[in-house]
């Protein structure tokens, strides 16, 4: 075998080889978007896990949250509906409506220092905030539950 036909193999193997390496960079760079997406994706899905720490928080601290704290967790949690399936959508759904039945129990409390309203029914009130308070103290660990399979990346 001489020279030259050396280099008129080498020649020919070339272009399958460039081809071989050009895709191996390509399925590099998909490799790389797809991991930089998914790391995007989680970034935003711990925001909304932030978020319902952080209103269980509220809630627990002063027995209670404000309208506005109901309405900046529902809010900064909306972005729910697009990252998660029904079942995290439908638990920060519940999480805002208790909101608003303990803050309606705060409201329509009374104590020995204030007027009592007619028909103002102190144990049921009592009750109600007693129940939802209740369901609020359970919910770290049921949050951590809920958004743990779309949280975990030891996987």
């Amino acid at each position: 075998m001489c020279v030259e036909q050396i280099i008129e193999i080498s020649k020919g193997l070339l272009t399958p080889l460039i081809a071989i390496v050009a895709t191996y960079i390509a399925w590099q760079q998909w490799q790389t978007t797809r991991q930089k997406l998914n790391l995007e994706k989680y970034d935003r899905r711990l925001h909304v896990y932030e978020e319902v720490r952080k209103i269980l928080s509220i809630i627990l601290r002063d027995a209670g949250a404000s309208t506005d704290d109901l309405l900046k967790f529902i809010t900064s949690a909306s972005e729910a509906d697009f990252l998660f399936g029904p079942d995290i959508t439908e638990y920060i759904d519940q999480i805002y409506k208790r909101g608003l039945n303990l803050w309606k129990w705060n409201q329509q409390y009374r104590d020995y220092t204030q007027e009592i309203p007619e028909g103002y029914d102190h144990n049921k009130v009592v009750d109600g905030m007693h129940k939802e308070l209740t369901w609020f103290s359970e919910q770290f660990d049921s949050a951590k539950e809920k958004f743990k399979k779309h949280l975990d990346i030891s996987k």
